[in-house]
């Protein structure tokens, strides 16, 4: 019993390292699908916005969520001369897991480990007016990722508000994105100027290491 406690926990931390498990049992509690129609489903919503997605890695979750009970095959769909597909549904089992895993994620903060914030603990690596630089370069790219975003989500407010349909709660991910590059975007500007004037506590010396 113990050994069959841990082989289901550590089942548990492995499949909720990957997002994609999550977006998986989320389109199946909707209805049942084939993991073509999952695919474009969550690609046609954006969400591959917020989970790395690819044909292979979905295939490879389906397998691993059916091995551990959280969906189940519930008959084949064909289209034409098309072969069959497989439609999966949800168990029990995965309608508990989907709400768990929901409560997680939503409730407790989860220490993450961005690239970039590791580039920033090794600024005194190169010469500040490289970082600086650098900066400028990403500066540039993040402005670009922000309007982008602005603009999607303009041009799903005009879709959506034509067809008398709320959009918000569907783009609750993206405009949590957008925040976070918004203030990413911020704190980088800011550190170009501290750097550019050497108002920078510390950078003296940060310059005398690198010489």
């Amino acid at each position: 019993m113990v050994d069959d406690a841990a082989s289901g926990d550590a089942a548990t931390i492995r499949r909720r390292a990957n997002a994609l498990a999550l977006a998986v049992l989320a389109q199946l509690a909707e209805r049942p699908m084939h993991p073509y129609e999952i695919a474009r489903t969550l690609k046609d919503r954006r969400k591959d916005e917020s989970v790395r997605l690819n044909y292979g890695s979905l295939y490879s979750v389906i397998t691993a969520l059916v091995r551990d009970g959280l969906i189940e095959p519930a008959g084949t769909e064909q289209d034409g001369n098309r072969p069959q597909r497989t439609v999966y549904r949800l168990t029990g089992a995965g309608r508990t897991e989907v709400d768990d895993w929901m409560r997680a994620l939503l409730g407790a903060p989860v220490k993450e480990y961005p690239q970039f914030m590791a580039a920033l603990s090794f600024l005194p690596l190169l010469a500040p007016d490289d970082v600086a630089d650098l900066l400028r370069t990403r500066l540039v790219a993040l402005r670009v990722k922000v309007r982008r975003i602005e603009d999607d989500l303009e041009d799903l407010e005009h879709t959506d508000g034509a067809r008398g349909e709320t959009s918000e709660l569907a783009v609750a991910g993206s405009r949590y994105e957008l925040a976070i590059l918004r203030a990413e975007l911020a704190y980088a500007d800011v550190l170009v100027r501290r750097i550019a004037d050497g108002t920078l506590g510390g950078i003296e010396a940060w310059r005398s290491a690198v010489r």
